[in-house]
């Protein structure tokens, strides 16, 4: 029985542990940020697809705190790759767009 209570006990230390490492990683002193951060995301998302090119759905788009937009993924030409970036550029809230989207076959 005293190995159960403990080996319960262990488990639930290395929970809580576990848990306030995870929230050491996770910015939260400013959600107002993150919600920014996701609507220009998403607006960039929502501008792509809406071009309905294929290949814009394999270009992925992040956003930091700044509002800088990072691009990433492939693009069968960089004419592709440059309309994407426009786009982003484009777009209400970007500072500006950080381009690392590769071109397929290059």
């Amino acid at each position: 029985m005293r190995f159960s209570n403990t080996v319960t006990a262990l488990a639930a230390t290395l929970a809580l542990l576990g848990g306030a490492a995870f929230a050491q990683d996770v910015d939260q002193s400013h959600p107002k940020t993150f919600v920014k951060d996701s609507v220009i995301t998403t607006k960039v998302k929502s501008k792509l697809a809406a071009e309905h090119i294929s290949s814009l759905a394999k270009i992925h788009v992040d956003t930091d705190a700044n509002g800088i937009v990072w691009l990433s993924g492939t693009a069968p030409t960089r004419e592709a790759a440059n309309r994407a970036v426009a786009l982003a550029r484009d777009t209400e809230g970007v500072v500006s767009v950080k381009d690392g989207i590769q071109i397929q076959g290059d």
